[in-house]
């Protein structure tokens, strides 16, 4: 679990770094709604998504170390995933982009971030030899 949540918080970190550096050559050839949402989107979200993703590498790699700080670092992951996407919906046209078929994909990354977290607080409350069977 760890190794697969330090890979998708590394997708994270790349999709983040496409947001921010977007060109204007790509976000031209985006459809309309989606440049809306992105015309839109106020600096302090996409700072609240590096957050996320920043903390979700550097609690998997806590995860991976056994360290029992992996799931307040991943707690912090999940409550700015949690801010981004909630304030992604009240400051931007996204639902008039992606309608309620658009909340598949934010609902999945909560409730990924919420199992990662979840799965650290198990691991850091059991015994050590059962904590790096589950990490292993």
């Amino acid at each position: 679990m760890a190794v697969g949540g330090l890979i998708w918080s590394l997708v994270g970190v790349a999709m983040w770094v496409m947001q921010v550096t977007m060109s204007p050559d790509t976000l031209a050839a985006m459809p309309h709604a989606q440049r809306a949402v992105y015309a839109a989107t106020p600096a302090w979200i996409n700072g609240v998504f590096g957050l996320a993703v920043s903390t979700g590498v550097l609690g998997c790699i806590g995860l991976l170390m056994r360290r029992g700080w992996a799931a307040s670092v991943l707690l912090v992951s999940l409550m700015a995933v949690l801010v981004q996407r909630v304030g992604a919906y009240l400051t931007t046209p996204a639902w008039d982009a992606s309608g309620a078929g658009g909340l598949v994909l934010p609902a999945l990354l909560i409730l990924f971030a919420f199992g990662l977290w979840r799965y650290a607080v198990r691991a850091g409350s059991g015994a050590p030899s059962a904590a790096g069977a589950a990490l292993s």
